[in-house]
């Protein structure tokens, strides 16, 4: 039986080589945006996701926060993928005379020196790969492309400068998504376990303050918080966390029932083993 997991962009993006790097047994499905991922797994045209979450330079994806509480799906995974970025050109190319360079937003926003350094103008496209095909098939000498190595060996690009990221530790975290029928908790003692979580408080004074003290009386650690505004009012805010623990776990479990107290609603996202990147390399001393 082919497994199918489905990712945002086009073959050789970044979404495509995590795919490749940590889930080498599905077969990687291309969609155009994080919707379309999102409804390919709702309707059975893939099995799983593989989304980006959040930067390490560039900060988080907006889409995918957005998208995500609203899905019936649950997070299964978490993987870091330490982010290469290429300058490249059609074949041929005269470097001197480049004056844009095109790549995905949050890839744009992770090479903001070499931008700047080479005083080109940036275009935003919908992906990194996506933008490397489209300058194969159409060169233009005056356009470069910011997109992975393997975006260049796949479209016959030139690069003409490695890693461009600003930060040599750039690293994108994504999240491997799966139907909440099907996703299947770890059990509580095979290890470190995250929880993700998002709701809503009671529109009472200090709601969110009441809310987070059942973590601290617990001694649980809370490693994200994030709020969106839901509508033009600006009076409806979700928050997206995520704790150290599993709910199963005492202490976890009466601080989410303490939680849920002052919250209007409350869903759990996943309860998925902590990468063991976090240890070996995110808490270095």
């Amino acid at each position: 039986m082919v497994i199918r997991i489905a990712y945002q962009g086009e073959p050789g993006a970044f979404s495509h080589e995590a795919c490749a790097n940590f889930a080498s047994d599905r077969e990687p499905l291309d969609c155009p945006t994080f919707a379309h991922v999102f409804r390919a797994v709702a309707e059975n045209r893939a099995e799983e996701a593989m989304v980006p979450v959040e930067n390490a330079i560039a900060g988080r994806v907006d889409d995918v926060y957005r998208l995500l509480p609203d899905m019936k799906l649950a997070v299964c995974a978490e993987h870091f993928l330490p982010v290469k970025m290429q300058l490249m050109v059609a074949p041929g190319t005269d470097p001197s005379g480049l004056k844009t360079v095109r790549s995905h937003a949050m890839a744009l926003g992770q090479c903001s020196q070499v931008i700047a350094r080479r005083e080109l103008m940036p275009e935003v496209a919908r992906d990194t790969a996506g933008a490397a095909r489209v300058l194969s098939e159409e060169p233009d000498a005056s356009v470069c492309v910011i997109a992975p190595a393997g975006a260049a060996e796949r479209y016959g690009l030139e690069i003409i400068e490695h890693n461009v990221q600003d930060e040599d530790k750039n690293v994108t975290r994504f999240l491997r998504l799966a139907p909440e029928e099907s996703a299947i908790w770890p059990d509580l003692l095979s290890g470190p376990i995250l929880t993700s979580l998002v709701f809503r408080v009671r529109n009472i004074p200090a709601a969110l303050y009441k809310a987070m003290g059942g973590f601290a009386t617990n001694n649980v650690n809370m490693i994200k918080l994030e709020s969106y505004q839901e509508d033009a009012s600006f009076t409806a805010t979700r928050f997206q966390a995520e704790i150290e623990g599993h709910p199963d776990d005492p202490p976890v479990r009466r601080a989410l029932e303490e939680l849920g107290y002052f919250c209007e609603d409350m869903r759990l996202l996943g309860v998925f083993p902590a990468d063991p990147y976090r240890q070996t390399h995110l808490f270095r001393s």
